[in-house]
Order: structure tokens, then sequence, then C-alpha cells
């Protein structure tokens, strides 16, 4: 996922037939254009179109840029089997890092040779210091820059099955981001790092959708309630958890843990109420929405609510890989249900309506809602500005 445009030839020499008829006769205009033209060392008007273009294909650049990350991914398997030196899951996380903002980078049309320089040397400086300041520092770094490329990564999605092939990339990308930031071995106290991650998704991811979205004017009124209304949504959840956590009575913080342990003995995970209620059906209806109109991307921006606690995941030691694979599996079914639901009624209140009940006019209908989603967008593996 290099995200390079394929090389591009050589152009043709400019005919110079119009120039050349100040100085010759109308006799002879048309054999000099012919001769400017079919002779090999006839100038160009363009110099440059002599030096060819040297550059990776775009296939070539995504299977090089997934065996450096499946090389990152290797290297924190095996410090996680505890097979090898000590240094494996700092390598694994500096590579796995720079993809990550290689990737990001070129996506968003960025210079990805700097930042990706610049993430290596940060992470390079954290391994030779071996400060716990610096190595959390860049757990929070590579957190932050997973849930972002795995939001930026997707691309709209016509039909809900696509859609929830997108959910489950998105969090593939910010799982492996989970591996990486564990790979730092930060001292952070959780749910400071958690708030940390999500702060700055949030702030890169909207930064980014400003301008894919056509910046505030670009919102429409619709837009703006919907994005007001996900913020007030992150925030009483934010809030809620938080005052629940300092603030709240003895008799329903016991419950609240008799229930999570009760889903952790029963279930083997729990789903996670910010990822099921608010990530996961801000990037299912944001993906199918961006199929239609580009207010789609500032309800993915929402999706860092999904993303950002997945790429913080395995930093929580407490618990085991399996139930926190489990709980996300959770969160991606409830978050799933709940984005279909707001999806049709989305196509409810703006599609065209059919009173027809037979099923051969709900598939006309479903194709013709099909065939509204016209709005293209870049691959997966090219820039989107």
């Amino acid at each position: 996922m290099a995200w390079l445009p394929a090389g591009t030839s050589a152009g043709a020499p400019v005919e110079t037939a119009g120039e050349e008829a100040n100085a010759v006769t109308a006799q002879d205009a048309a054999p000099a254009a012919a001769l400017a033209t079919t002779d090999p060392a006839a100038p160009t008007s363009d110099p440059r179109a002599s030096r060819p273009r040297r550059r990776l294909g775009r296939r070539t650049a995504t299977a090089l840029w997934s065996v450096v990350l499946a090389a990152g991914v290797a290297l924190l398997g095996l410090s996680a089997l505890d097979l090898g030196p000590s240094i494996l899951d700092g390598l694994g996380a500096v590579v796995v890092t720079a993809t990550y903002t290689w990737g990001l980078a070129a996506r968003t049309g960025g210079r990805p040779v700097v930042f990706t320089a610049l993430a290596i040397a940060l992470g390079a400086a954290a391994l030779a210091v071996d400060n716990d300041q610096l190595r959390s520092g860049a757990a929070v770094m590579t957190g932050a820059v997973s849930a972002v490329f795995a939001v930026m990564v997707t691309v709209p999605a016509r039909r809900f099955p696509r859609v929830v092939r997108e959910v489950v990339v998105s969090a593939l990308i910010a799982a492996i981001g989970s591996g990486a930031a564990l790979g730092w071995e930060p001292t952070v106290t959780v749910s400071r790092f958690q708030y940390a991650v999500l702060a700055f998704a949030l702030v890169g991811l909207f930064l980014f959708v400003y301008r894919l979205g056509a910046g505030l004017h670009g919102l429409g009124r619709r837009g703006l309630v919907v994005v007001a209304i996900g913020a007030v949504m992150l925030a009483a959840t934010l809030l809620y958890a938080e005052m629940i956590r300092r603030y709240g009575a003895q008799g329903l913080v016991d419950s609240l843990e008799d229930g999570v342990a009760w889903s952790r003995d029963h279930l083997g995970g729990y789903p996670r109420p910010i990822e099921a209620l608010l990530g996961v059906p801000a990037l299912a209806w944001g993906t199918h929405m961006r199929a239609r109109r580009r207010q789609g991307w500032w309800v993915c921006a929402f999706g860092a609510a999904m993303t950002a606690p997945v790429a913080c995941t395995l930093v929580n030691t407490d618990l085991g890989v399996l139930e926190h694979l489990v709980s996300l599996g959770y969160s991606l079914v409830v978050g799933l249900v709940i984005g279909f639901a707001i999806i049709r009624i989305d196509i409810l209140l703006t599609g065209e309506s059919d009173s027809r009940s037979t099923s051969a006019g709900r598939r006309a209908a479903r194709e013709a809602e099909d065939a509204s989603a016209v709005r293209p967008e870049p691959l997966r593996t090219q820039p989107l500005l």
C-alpha cells in the first residue's frame, strides 16, 4: 500500500510546423512539419519528456509495503512468544509504525519519505535511549497513527456486506497497531493512554476530513446535525464512564462490575460501549454515506471511537489476548447491528419511497438505490488528495 502512481512514459514529439511557417514558404511548410514529426532526433517542446521516470508500479509498491508490514508483525509475534533477543519487540514496533506512517502520508497526499524517516528516527531514538517517557510517547504516536490510518484506508461501501468488510479491515489495521504500541513497552496508566490516543486520533481525522469534506461549508444543515449528535454522544459516553468511575455510588459501581465479571466468565468478554454504540456504527454509516455524499467523511471521523480503543487494546495487560479479541468481536456485532438500522433509516428518509411490497418491487428499489450511489473515490491503495 505505498500508493505510488505508476511510471509514465516519455511523450511523443510535438509538431513545430506552426513555428516554422514564418520562415518557410507555404509549399515547404507541410514537408517541414512532417520531418519534425517523424525525425527521431527532432527536439521536443518539453525537455523533461526525454528523461524517463522510474517509479514503482502501484501493485509492486503495494506488495513491497505489505511485505515490510508482515516482517514487522512477525518480529512482534516472535517477541510475544519469547523467541529471539529482547530487542525484537522494539524493532517490530519501529517497522509497523514506519509502514503505517508511510501509508497514512501517501493516502492523504503527504510526503511519505519525509514522515517515515522522521518516524524511524524517533523510534530509533526511543530504543537507543531506553527511557520510559520516550517509549510511552512512541506508543502514543503509534496508537494515534494506527487509529487514523485505520479510518483513512477505508473506501465507500454501496451495500451492507461491503460495509461489514470495511469495518473489519479498519479493526484489523488498528489491532496490528495495538501490537506495535505494546512493543514499545510503555509505562502508562491505561485510561490516560487511551484518552491521549483518542484525542490525537480525533484531531488528526478532523484535520484530514476538513479537506476531504470540502470544509465546514460542505457539511450542509443535515451534516451539521449529524456531526453535532456524534460529538454529543462521544462526550456523553466519555463523561459518563469517567463520572461513574470517580464519583459513582458504590452500589452502582458494584452492579456494573458484577455485570462485566459475569460476561467475562460466561461469554468470554463483553462489548465495549464506546466502540459498540458510537465507533462501529459511525464507521459503518460513514462508509455507506460516502458512496452517495461527501458528508460521509465527517461521520467516518467518529470511527476513531472504535479504532483508537482497539489501537490501545493490548496495552491493557490485565486482560488476555483472547478476551480482547472476543470483546472486539462482540463490539463489532453489536455496532454493525446498530449501523445497519441507521443505514436503513437513512435510506428511508432520503431515498425514493416505493410502495410496492412484492419481492420484485423491493429488488427494483434496491437496484435504484444502488444506482444512485455514484460518488467515486480513489482505490484503497491510491491517494485521496
